[in-house]
């Protein structure tokens, strides 16, 4: 596994914790791996010190086990936040020598690939009703074909779905990130967005 971030993926995260909380629920991790990179976007229940304790916990997980498949990782996660209040999460792996997208996710982070083009056709990432820590459902991951420009978008509940409006003026990955935070935060709950684009 390499060290660094690959340059081929540019990313961005813009994220803020709900209104009177120190620490947020809701983490963006990326970790290098031998193909390419893992980004995952994890959301602890709720919001507080109990959701960001669950939400970090989830994060060294990812860590560790960034090279395992969808199935492995979800299990993993699963089995170390028995005793917390639970998070969900979508996870995406980059294969940069076949130019691949894999994914999958328990419960309700957003996540979606846009395409490069002028019609920024959208394809939507396989997820499973649950939540880690609670109750495992059967995960299995799907795999896009990704091509130069490409788009990925993951976003948790504390941001409007509705963001085709921040992504009609393109830019750089921190810049949409920063866009969608500012144009459809809820402003009730945690919220991130984060944003990797393949170049």
């Amino acid at each position: 596994m390499g060290d660094q971030w690959p340059a081929a993926l540019d990313r961005g995260t813009a994220g803020i914790a709900h209104e009177g909380e120190e620490r947020s629920g809701d983490l963006a991790v990326f970790v290098p791996t031998a193909a390419g990179g893992l980004a995952c976007v994890i959301d602890g229940l709720g919001h507080g010190p109990e959701a960001a304790d669950a939400a970090e916990l989830c994060a060294d997980v990812v860590r560790s086990n960034a090279e395992v498949g969808a199935r492995e990782l979800m299990a993993a996660c699963h089995e170390a936040l028995l005793m917390t209040r639970g998070v969900v999460m979508t996870a995406a792996w980059f294969d940069l020598e076949r130019s691949e997208l894999r994914w999958a996710g328990v419960g309700n982070v957003d996540a979606r690939l846009v395409r490069a083009g002028p019609e920024q056709r959208e394809d939507v990432a396989l997820v499973f009703g649950g939540v880690l820590g609670y109750r495992m459902p059967q995960v299995r991951a799907a795999t896009m074909r990704l091509e130069r420009g490409d788009v990925l978008i993951m976003i948790t509940d504390g941001i409007d779905p509705a963001i085709s409006s921040a992504l009609a003026a393109g830019g750089a990955a921190q810049a949409l990130a920063d866009r969608i935070l500012a144009s459809h935060g809820k402003g009730t709950d945690d919220a991130l967005a984060a944003v990797v684009r393949y170049r």
